[in-house]
């Protein structure tokens, strides 16, 4: 990931949108892909750039603030929440506590980066995982997401959707409409696939 200076004083750890509430816990992503808000000026209308990842307990700080009233809380921030696995099982842990939905959107690479299988660990804790998907095939994904495992990345992807089938009750294959994006190949991919299929626009 490309740093850059985009200094923000206050940090937005918890941000809601509509009747959700957010998570932003770490700029990093093995991605630079195309379409992602970190590249917009507009982005999700709050600068999520993190001056330092946050702790377990300044993130339970504002989600306290923020209070439980929430459909769900939602990993998803500038960068991949799974690149902080101990930080979104115990804080998801102590969301469940209230009896709050939880979800996760993530990249689908946890196995490359992390080397190890974290999905029977978030069972219990993640009631929905939102996947990106990205693509319809590994060539377009690669062009898209120029993900630094290349040809790896986009099976990699599609073997963790069908794992997550195995341990989250519901699981989501998402795509954002964007140019080279084959949206109805990639609807009937994950129709194949027997997960949700969701199209994200360009800057929801």
């Amino acid at each position: 990931m490309q740093e850059k200076d985009n200094t923000n004083p206050n940090m937005v750890i918890a941000y809601p949108i509509q009747d959700a509430l957010y998570l932003n816990i770490t700029n990093r992503c093995p991605n630079a892909c195309l379409f992602c808000i970190r590249e917009t000026t507009g982005g999700v209308g709050y600068n999520l750039w993190l001056n330092h990842e946050p702790s377990v307990h300044e993130i339970m700080m504002m989600v306290e603030e923020y209070g439980y009233h929430y459909r769900e809380v939602v990993f998803c921030g500038y960068g991949e929440p799974l690149l902080r696995p101990e930080i979104v099982k115990e804080v998801a842990g102590k969301i469940k506590e209230h009896q709050v939905s939880v979800r996760l959107n993530t990249n689908g690479l946890a196995d490359l980066f992390l080397g190890y299988d974290i999905l029977p660990e978030l069972a219990e804790l993640i009631d929905t995982i939102s996947i990106s998907l990205n693509a319809e095939n590994a060539a377009a994904y690669e062009k898209l997401t120029q993900s630094p495992y290349g040809i790896n990345a986009f099976p990699a992807v599609l073997d963790f959707i069908r794992r997550s089938k195995l341990v989250i009750p519901k699981v989501v294959a998402s795509v954002v409409r964007y140019p080279g994006v084959d949206i109805k190949k990639a609807a009937l991919l994950a129709e194949d696939l027997k997960v949700d299929f969701r199209i994200r626009e360009l800057m929801e």
